[in-house]
């Protein structure tokens, strides 16, 4: 608060600022030196009518700080208006009960989800033991609803002045793709895969495999066309089938979209097969060209003795697969030579396990990508239950919760019958696309 009136303060302002200009006056530094350069840019006015002006902005100042003394006197019980103070305080109360209602909801939806997956879990694991048992497998056995959806109030977005509260949000997890493949091919076990000189040439590879090894042309067709999009080239990523500009949203590979573990699993179990196929090629060429193949096969015998430091066991395979090292084994489906013979020995796989458990009729190509979908386990449990059934089963029971939540067709086609109508559909759409016909050619005898 000021204690002199407005007249008497006048003279004492006066008084400080010929003292400080006297004291400017006697530090000024030489002319054309920094600190006139900094003077002039901090005062551009440089004249006796400054000190005018700044008497008359005294007596503003002055004449504003004594209204508000005035104002303050007469009304001493009245608090001031402040804005700045009373408005961040009510934005975060109401962000904070936001935020509760939030947390609240989201806990609620958090316990349900993970009560209904542990069931889907559970309930898995028995129709397996059943199915070792060749025990019959009933509606009892899946679970019937279908998950839990969130449908509390979103999360509230914290003020400005708060910033974000807790910890950062992690960043996306990294997929990788078909440089990260390569590159750790070469790396690891200086291979560097045969691309074909055209998609036909690698087309044809498939084709001939595959239907000596008594698959069907609609098989290969319409899983082919499923899988990638009806167009879809030998390197074929999910997520950037149509577009290398897009994300991966898998390390998926190839016509029937093998994943990295599926590479190190089928070399683990399947790897002598596979050498031996490449040898008996070899047998047949000489040359460079023969050269040429028996050096991958020795790359063959390396990445499967990679491939067989783990367990034979799922998890354990794709723990391995995510290594640098099982990147590189991965990069096998991009060769002409190996990548054809993973691709059909895994439709292969799946055909013998259903004829192992009981089904002896063909598989249609909807019942076969099933399996190639969902596992073979699960694609079994849906081939073979029957059509009333298929109406009730949700599809969740065939896929864990992560993969379920990322998958838009199994959300939207939420119970079997569903699922494989819109299979089914998504095939017929794709049959007339060229990269379909042009595989139908290469599979036609």
């Amino acid at each position: 608060m000021l204690h002199c009136g407005l007249l008497g303060c006048v003279p004492l302002m006066w008084k400080r600022r010929r003292v400080g200009k006297a004291k400017r006056a006697h530090q000024r530094p030489q002319l054309g030196g920094h600190g006139a350069q900094k003077r002039d840019f901090a005062h551009p006015t440089r004249n006796c009518g400054r000190s005018k002006s700044a008497l008359i902005a005294a007596f503003v100042v002055l004449s504003g700080s004594a209204v508000a003394t005035a104002a303050c006197a007469q009304a001493p019980d009245k608090a001031l208006d402040q804005p700045s103070a009373s408005a961040p305080s009510a934005t975060i109360a109401e962000y904070q009960r936001k935020l509760g209602a939030y947390t609240q909801a989201r806990r609620k939806f958090d316990d349900e989800a993970a009560a209904y997956w542990a069931a889907v879990t559970q309930k898995r694991r028995l129709r397996s033991a059943k199915r070792r048992e060749r025990e019959e497998i009933g509606l009892d056995d899946y679970v019937l609803t279908q998950p839990p959806v969130y449908a509390g109030p979103p999360a509230p977005t914290p003020p400005p002045f708060l910033g974000r509260p807790g910890t950062p949000t992690p960043p996306r997890k990294y997929i990788p793709v078909v440089a990260d493949f390569l590159n750790s091919a070469q790396e690891y076990f200086d291979f560097a895969p045969q691309r074909p000189r055209s998609e036909m040439e690698f087309k044809r590879a498939y084709a001939r495999l595959a239907l000596d090894a008594s698959l069907t042309k609609e098989q290969i067709v319409r899983i082919y066309v499923f899988e990638t999009g009806g167009n879809g080239t030998h390197d074929a990523q999910a997520g950037l089938e149509y577009s290398s500009h897009g994300r991966a949203v898998s390390p998926a590979l190839g016509y029937n979209q093998l994943l990295n573990t599926n590479s190190v699993e089928l070399l683990a179990e399947r790897g002598d097969e596979f050498v031996a196929a490449l040898k008996t090629r070899a047998a047949l060429l000489d040359g460079e060209a023969r050269r040429a193949l028996e050096r991958k096969v020795d790359i063959l015998r390396q990445m499967m003795k990679f491939c067989r430091t783990v367990p034979d066991d799922w998890n354990a395979h794709d723990a391995l697969a995510n290594t640098p090292q099982g990147l590189g084994v991965h990069a096998l489906l991009l060769d002409v030579d190996v990548g054809p013979l993973l691709q059909v020995q895994k439709l292969l796989d799946s055909v013998t396990f259903a004829r192992q458990r009981g089904l002896k009729a063909p598989l249609r190509a909807a019942e076969l990508e099933m399996m190639n979908l969902t596992g073979d386990g699960n694609g079994l449990d849906i081939i073979m239950m029957p059509a009333a059934v298929r109406e009730r089963v949700p599809t969740a029971n065939f896929f864990m919760q992560a993969s379920y939540e990322r998958n838009p067709v199994a959300i939207r086609n939420n119970v079997v019958a569903k699922l494989m109508a819109a299979t089914e559909a998504t095939m017929d759409r794709g049959m007339n696309l060229p990269g379909a016909r042009e595989l139908a050619a290469a599979a036609t005898r």
